[in-house]
Protein backbone atom coordinates (compact mmCIF):
# COMPACT_ATOMS: atom_id res chain seq x y z
CA UNK A 1 0.00 0.00 0.00
CA UNK A 2 1.42 3.36 -0.81
CA UNK A 3 1.96 6.08 1.71
CA UNK A 4 -0.04 9.39 1.90
CA UNK A 5 0.92 12.64 2.03
CA UNK A 6 -0.48 15.24 4.38
CA UNK A 7 -1.29 18.39 2.10
CA UNK A 8 -3.03 21.57 3.03
CA UNK A 9 -5.19 23.31 0.60
CA UNK A 10 -5.37 26.66 1.18
CA UNK A 11 -8.73 28.07 -0.68
CA UNK A 12 -9.53 32.05 -0.69
CA UNK A 13 -13.06 33.12 -1.44
CA UNK A 14 -15.43 35.80 -0.90
CA UNK A 15 -17.78 35.17 2.06
CA UNK A 16 -20.82 33.79 0.06
CA UNK A 17 -22.76 31.16 1.25
CA UNK A 18 -22.26 27.55 0.36
CA UNK A 19 -18.56 27.75 -0.53
CA UNK A 20 -17.52 25.24 1.92
CA UNK A 21 -20.70 22.46 0.72
CA UNK A 22 -18.81 23.00 -2.94
CA UNK A 23 -15.46 22.20 -1.69
CA UNK A 24 -16.57 19.35 0.68
CA UNK A 25 -18.79 17.84 -2.44
CA UNK A 26 -15.19 17.62 -4.64
CA UNK A 27 -13.39 15.78 -1.77
CA UNK A 28 -16.05 13.41 -1.18
CA UNK A 29 -16.51 12.59 -5.19
CA UNK A 30 -12.72 11.83 -4.76
CA UNK A 31 -13.37 10.04 -1.14
CA UNK A 32 -11.07 11.93 0.55
CA UNK A 33 -11.59 12.96 4.04
CA UNK A 34 -11.20 16.47 5.93
CA UNK A 35 -8.44 15.88 8.50
CA UNK A 36 -8.24 19.63 10.05
CA UNK A 37 -10.21 22.64 8.80
CA UNK A 38 -10.13 26.51 9.33
CA UNK A 39 -11.59 29.29 8.24
CA UNK A 40 -10.94 32.80 8.70
CA UNK A 41 -11.04 36.26 7.09
CA UNK A 42 -7.97 36.62 5.13
CA UNK A 43 -5.11 39.56 5.06
CA UNK A 44 -7.12 40.88 1.91
CA UNK A 45 -10.13 42.84 3.20
CA UNK A 46 -13.59 41.02 2.41
CA UNK A 47 -11.44 37.81 0.82
CA UNK A 48 -12.09 34.91 3.38
CA UNK A 49 -9.46 32.00 3.86
CA UNK A 50 -10.25 28.11 4.11
CA UNK A 51 -7.40 25.94 5.31
CA UNK A 52 -8.11 22.07 5.16
CA UNK A 53 -5.84 19.35 5.54
CA UNK A 54 -6.61 15.96 3.50
CA UNK A 55 -3.78 12.99 3.34
CA UNK A 56 -3.66 12.27 -0.63
CA UNK A 57 -1.13 9.28 -2.25
CA UNK A 58 0.22 11.39 -5.06
CA UNK A 59 0.58 15.29 -5.70
CA UNK A 60 -1.20 14.35 -9.64
CA UNK A 61 -4.18 13.68 -6.96
CA UNK A 62 -4.00 17.21 -5.10
CA UNK A 63 -3.20 18.63 -8.51
CA UNK A 64 -6.44 17.59 -9.96
CA UNK A 65 -8.41 18.25 -6.71
CA UNK A 66 -7.43 21.64 -6.30
CA UNK A 67 -8.00 22.32 -10.06
CA UNK A 68 -11.27 21.60 -9.36
CA UNK A 69 -11.75 23.20 -6.62
CA UNK A 70 -10.82 26.42 -8.63
CA UNK A 71 -12.96 26.01 -11.36
CA UNK A 72 -15.85 26.71 -8.95
CA UNK A 73 -17.62 30.53 -9.41
CA UNK A 74 -17.03 31.20 -5.78
CA UNK A 75 -13.43 30.19 -5.23
CA UNK A 76 -10.70 32.97 -5.89
CA UNK A 77 -7.87 30.92 -6.01
CA UNK A 78 -6.90 27.25 -4.67
CA UNK A 79 -3.49 26.57 -3.77
CA UNK A 80 -1.80 22.85 -1.68
CA UNK A 81 1.48 23.11 0.31
CA UNK A 82 3.16 20.42 2.04
CA UNK A 83 4.55 21.31 5.98
CA UNK A 84 8.28 22.45 4.55
CA UNK A 85 6.40 24.74 2.61
CA UNK A 86 4.83 26.17 5.39
CA UNK A 87 3.94 27.68 9.29
CA UNK A 88 1.45 25.91 11.13
CA UNK A 89 0.23 25.67 14.40
CA UNK A 90 -2.34 23.82 15.86
CA UNK A 91 -4.46 24.85 19.47
CA UNK A 92 -5.81 22.23 21.70
CA UNK A 93 -7.79 23.12 25.23
CA UNK A 94 -7.19 20.13 28.00
CA UNK A 95 -10.45 19.86 31.11
CA UNK A 96 -8.67 18.10 33.99
CA UNK A 97 -9.94 17.17 37.07
CA UNK A 98 -8.40 20.20 39.19
CA UNK A 99 -8.13 17.50 42.34
CA UNK A 100 -5.79 14.99 40.40
CA UNK A 101 -3.69 17.75 39.04
CA UNK A 102 -3.07 19.36 42.27
CA UNK A 103 -2.59 15.71 43.71
CA UNK A 104 0.19 15.12 40.74
CA UNK A 105 3.55 16.82 41.90
CA UNK A 106 4.47 17.20 38.26
CA UNK A 107 2.01 19.53 37.09
CA UNK A 108 4.93 22.80 36.72
CA UNK A 109 7.53 19.98 34.75
CA UNK A 110 4.59 18.84 32.68
CA UNK A 111 3.75 22.73 31.63
CA UNK A 112 7.24 23.48 31.19
CA UNK A 113 7.71 20.16 29.35
CA UNK A 114 5.38 21.05 26.75
CA UNK A 115 5.27 24.71 26.85
CA UNK A 116 1.27 24.60 27.88
CA UNK A 117 -0.41 27.28 29.84
CA UNK A 118 -3.24 26.67 32.45
CA UNK A 119 -5.53 29.38 31.05
CA UNK A 120 -8.45 28.45 33.86
CA UNK A 121 -8.83 26.71 37.71
CA UNK A 122 -12.01 26.17 39.26
CA UNK A 123 -12.62 24.40 42.35
CA UNK A 124 -13.71 20.60 39.80
CA UNK A 125 -11.40 21.77 36.65
CA UNK A 126 -8.48 23.39 35.29
CA UNK A 127 -8.20 24.29 31.80
CA UNK A 128 -4.60 23.85 29.83
CA UNK A 129 -3.69 25.11 26.71
CA UNK A 130 -1.04 23.89 24.59
CA UNK A 131 -0.26 25.83 21.00
CA UNK A 132 2.17 23.78 18.43
CA UNK A 133 2.34 20.89 15.65
CA UNK A 134 -0.28 17.67 15.71
CA UNK A 135 2.52 15.34 17.81
CA UNK A 136 3.21 17.92 19.84
CA UNK A 137 -0.96 18.43 21.04
CA UNK A 138 -1.27 14.58 20.77
CA UNK A 139 1.95 13.77 23.30
CA UNK A 140 1.04 15.78 25.83
CA UNK A 141 -2.91 14.54 25.70
CA UNK A 142 -1.49 10.95 25.70
CA UNK A 143 0.63 11.93 28.62
CA UNK A 144 -2.23 13.46 30.49
CA UNK A 145 -4.35 10.59 29.87
CA UNK A 146 -2.16 8.20 31.19
CA UNK A 147 -0.95 10.33 34.02
CA UNK A 148 -3.95 11.92 35.18
CA UNK A 149 -6.95 11.44 32.92
CA UNK A 150 -8.34 14.13 30.51
CA UNK A 151 -11.71 15.11 31.21
CA UNK A 152 -12.31 16.93 27.98
CA UNK A 153 -10.01 17.42 24.45
CA UNK A 154 -10.58 19.50 21.67
CA UNK A 155 -7.97 20.69 18.86
CA UNK A 156 -8.22 22.98 16.31
CA UNK A 157 -7.85 22.76 13.12
CA UNK A 158 -4.41 23.88 11.19
CA UNK A 159 -4.16 27.46 10.81
CA UNK A 160 -1.02 28.23 7.95
CA UNK A 161 0.86 30.44 6.13
CA UNK A 162 2.90 30.48 3.59
CA UNK A 163 6.81 30.88 3.91
CA UNK A 164 7.00 33.01 0.70
CA UNK A 165 7.20 36.75 0.74
CA UNK A 166 3.28 37.37 0.27
CA UNK A 167 0.06 35.85 0.21
CA UNK A 168 -0.45 33.85 -2.82
CA UNK A 169 -4.00 35.53 -3.85
CA UNK A 170 -2.35 38.96 -3.84
CA UNK A 171 -0.46 38.65 -6.56
CA UNK A 172 -3.55 37.17 -8.70
CA UNK A 173 -5.82 40.28 -7.83
CA UNK A 174 -2.50 42.37 -8.30
CA UNK A 175 -2.46 40.72 -12.26
CA UNK A 176 -6.09 41.20 -12.50
CA UNK A 177 -6.40 44.70 -11.69
CA UNK A 178 -3.28 45.53 -14.15
CA UNK A 179 -5.23 43.54 -16.54
CA UNK A 180 -8.33 45.68 -16.01
CA UNK A 181 -6.43 49.11 -15.90
CA UNK A 182 -5.14 47.80 -19.77
CA UNK A 183 -8.53 47.10 -20.75
CA UNK A 184 -10.09 50.62 -19.31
Amino acid sequence: MQEKTLYTITVFSENTVGVLNQITAILTRRQMNIETLSVSPSAITGIHKFTITTFAATEETMKKLVKQIDKRVDVLKAYYNVDEELVHQEIALYKIETAKLVATSNVEKLVRKYNARILDVSDHSTIIQKTGHYAETQALFEELSQSIGVLQFIRSGRVAITKSKVERLSDLLERRAQIDLENA
